[in-house]
């Protein structure tokens, strides 16, 4: 499980950790956010009405989820218990709400923490973006604080200074090696 503050390029250094270990599984968040231009649904995350997605969590449906910025986001728990009973090393990119629900339903779990290089790097980042409205950048990062003084609840860190790096780090440390 990897988690971070928003804007330190999770889904960025994932993908990377898919090209070097393949076999590894991304699971696929539900969110009731409004897609970014490019994100197609199913791929990126599964997005869903807030209706749908209290329906998820009131039926179980969901590993962990939390709000975030106005939105909710979640795991979808099945397909993760499907892959992690055939074997198959599981990813989840989730934010510190759901680590902290991801530790307290499985134990086990190995929780990654990646961070920025600095804060000026992380704030550069999200108002680089220039996908959200200055007030939601705002929140993003008031939730970064609290995030960044949480990073010893996870098992291991790592900094997000160099994708590749980042990403090589990751599966040395997590043994992901194909």
């Amino acid at each position: 499980m990897v988690s971070g503050p928003s804007g330190v390029g999770k889904g960025t250094v994932v993908r990377a950790v898919r090209a070097l270990a393949p076999q590894v599984w991304v699971s696929v968040s539900a969110t009731t956010r409004v897609p970014r231009p490019g994100e197609v649904d199913g791929v990126h995350y599964r997005f869903v009405s807030r209706a749908q997605f209290d329906e998820m969590r009131r039926s179980g449906g969901l590993l962990e989820w939390a709000e975030f910025a106005g939105n909710l986001y979640g795991t979808p728990r099945q397909p993760v218990l499907d892959r992690l009973r055939d074997g198959t090393p599981v990813v989840l990119e989730i934010e510190l709400q759901g680590a902290r629900q991801v530790r307290a339903a499985m134990p086990d779990a190995l929780l990654v923490f990646l961070k920025p290089p600095s804060w000026t790097e992380l704030v550069g980042r999200l108002e680089g973006r220039g996908t959200e409205a200055p007030d939601v950048v705002a929140r993003r990062l008031e939730a970064a604080e609290v995030e960044l003084a949480a990073e010893a609840e996870f098992d291991l860190s790592v900094v997000n200074s160099s994708v590749e790096e980042a990403a090589r780090q990751l599966v040395e440390l997590t043994g992901l090696r194909p």
